[in-house]
């Protein structure tokens, strides 16, 4: 899986985004707290909002907020969102995958990794990340962890 710039923006932005509820926040705020070019920040602010997870609002209250709470956005919608499949082999969704000969097991197993990713995605939301912004410090006492605790030395 590969989390490319658009993507990591985005979610960074509607994690600030929804820290500032319910207030607002602004593009160039964001941009800056973010350290964030500014234009690509708008490219990725104008597709969260085409895609119904944020909303702008002009005048006084000027900036952007969540079109959803919190704990009903799930980094899985915004990855999408970004990017589509989570997963690909060669360029395509995880699910077109086929094999003629030796490979054939391996569908089977990029199946189950596309499945896991999702698992994963799909149920940390962005109240989640906000609640516990060392998540992925210590992501073996958390619910969204499948990591096998061989591979990270716990008992």
């Amino acid at each position: 899986m590969h989390i490319s710039v658009r993507a990591d923006y985005a979610i960074r932005a509607m994690l600030a985004i929804a820290a500032a509820e319910p207030g607002r926040i602004t593009a160039s705020e964001l941009a800056h707290s973010e350290r964030m070019s500014i234009g690509s920040l708008q490219t990725v602010l104008l597709e969260l909002r085409r895609v119904g997870l944020v909303h702008s609002h002009r005048g006084t209250e000027r900036g952007y907020g969540l079109a959803r709470p919190a704990a009903a956005i799930t980094v899985g919608e915004i990855l999408r969102a970004m990017n589509g499949a989570l997963t690909t082999v060669r360029g395509l969704p995880t699910e077109q995958a086929t094999y003629d000969g030796v490979g054939r097991g391996l569908r089977k197993v990029w199946l189950s990794v596309d499945d896991a990713v999702n698992t994963i995605v799909d149920q940390a939301t962005l109240a989640d990340l906000l609640a516990d912004p060392d998540l992925e410090d210590d992501h073996r006492t958390t619910p969204l962890s499948t990591a096998d605790p061989r591979r990270t030395g716990s008992p």
